[in-house]
């Protein structure tokens, strides 16, 4: 058997605007078997002579090629590498790279435009939150449907149902219908049936972006057992501390091509690299984003805290104001704002929420901002990434969403260099915590006990 798991071989996508992917599901294709045959028997009696309907189609639609160019783009162009099997490979990359359409190409969700794809193993994809679920079904009867979607036979699915609730977690809401679920419980069941397939090539994106911190560990466990036992694992993800942490090889893309690929560390370094510019705060024109458009964060105003003063940097333990600033071009109920400060390399050093100090915003709709203050955040010195995002309440879904909207540094204040140099030492970690000090009074007898 050969030793390659995945091949692919100038691989290219290319979508035109406007133009979505058409699938065929299990009733179409049924359909249309069975209208086959009237079909051509009426295409006969129309032709007259029984000849085949494509004698007398009409010749081919001419396009204009500058059309073609303007309405199209290709989001993956020309890619090719091998991944050799027991491999663990992180795909990298800013929003729009061509990563996701990779994926998609993989697991046989969508087809290339040009080359080709070998896979050569069984494959199970977690792409999608609840990719496969249906709302009205419970979670235990959407584990049989889905570990049967995946190709589970009822016997193993059966002989792993106890440890797929409780990877999960979800015990309690076993038979609920999970249109009643949170976000959070749908990718908690979904990876939980993914992860106990045993396949052997596992296909990941960014499933650790959902979940608490519990279920991104059990993840994280999950991937290295399974990559411990020698399968194929490819996994995308923003964090590039857990690409560093799982994946000893690594590819970085853009726009849809291979920057370079070889050891993460070198990999990571280079991406890293790519993105340390300013980031424009400006953001209405950015285009790595993703969300249903409804609502857009179109500008970003970092102000000290008192005075509304832009500032550009940020001292250690200063007071800032971060104003988000929106167009909504429809009626939202009830949407959420938040943003997270990331480190360089992906690690959410900490996030925030309007509705986390029970701040509800009943709607928005036009143009507007809002502002959120933080207090004497107790964040060390460096460089850090702001990700920011808008959620449609009503549909649970986000409107807006950006990583590495724009750089932030914080620096330690000119007057307290001296004091607070040891702060910048590496290996410190990324928060700085009050703590006191002391002796215990010492006693003859504590020395008696020597």
């Amino acid at each position: 058997m050969s030793d390659i798991a995945i091949k692919c071989e100038g691989l290219s996508k290319r979508y035109r605007i406007g133009e979505s992917d058409s699938f065929k599901t299990l009733r179409d294709v049924i359909a249309d078997g069975l209208a086959s045959p009237f079909r051509r028997l009426r295409s006969t009696f129309r032709n007259g002579n029984g000849s085949s309907p494509s004698a007398l189609s009409p010749s081919p639609e001419i396009r204009n090629p500058n059309s073609e160019i303007r309405n199209s783009f290709w989001a993956l162009d020309d890619v090719s590498f091998e991944v050799k099997r027991g491999e663990v490979v992180g795909i990298i990359g800013r929003n729009g790279a061509g990563k996701s359409t990779l994926l998609k190409i993989l697991s046989r969700i969508t087809k290339p435009t040009t080359g080709r794809a070998q896979i050569n193993g069984r494959v199970a994809s977690l792409l999608e939150v609840g990719t496969g679920f249906h709302p009205e079904l419970s979670g235990r009867e959407n584990i049989y449907l889905n570990a049967a979607i995946l190709g589970m036979r009822k016997a193993e699915v059966e002989r792993k149902f106890d440890e797929i609730v409780a990877f999960a977690d979800i015990e309690k809401f076993l038979d609920m219908p999970v249109k009643r679920y949170s976000s959070g419980m749908y990718v908690r069941l979904a990876f939980a049936v993914a992860a106990h397939l045993e396949p052997e090539i596992l296909i990941i994106d960014e499933v650790l972006a959902v979940g608490d911190y519990e279920f991104q560990r059990r993840c994280l466990g999950k991937m290295h057992k399974v990559a411990r036992a020698g399968r194929t694992v490819l996994f995308v993800s923003h964090n590039m501390t857990a690409i560093e942490e799982l994946c000893p090889q690594s590819i970085l893309l853009k726009n849809g091509r291979i920057e370079r690929s070889g050891p993460t560390h070198q990999v990571v370094a280079d991406y890293l690299t790519s993105t340390t510019r300013d980031s424009a705060w400006q953001i209405d024109e950015q285009t790595d984003r993703e969300g249903t458009g409804n609502a857009r964060i179109t500008r970003l105003e970092l102000l000290a805290a008192d005075t509304d003063a832009p500032i550009s940097t940020l001292k250690f333990r200063e007071s800032f104001k971060l104003r988000i600033h929106y167009d909504a071009n429809k009626h939202l109920l009830d949407p959420r704002f938040g943003f997270a400060l990331l480190s360089d390399k992906g690690e959410r050093v900490f996030q925030t929420e309007t509705t986390e100090l029970n701040y509800r915003i009943p709607a928005i709709e036009g143009v507007g901002s809002f502002d959120c203050v933080v207090t004497a955040p107790n964040v060390l010195p460096g460089l850090y990434y702001l990700e920011s995002w808008i959620v449609e309440q009503m549909n649970v879904a986000f409107a807006d969403h950006l990583y590495r909207t724009a750089r932030i540094e914080i620096v330690v204040d000119p007057a307290r260099q001296e004091q607070l140099t040891h702060l910048t030492y590496p290996g410190r970690g990324r928060v700085f915590m009050d703590c006191q000090w002391s002796q215990p009074e010492r006693t003859d007898e504590v020395y008696a006990g020597r």
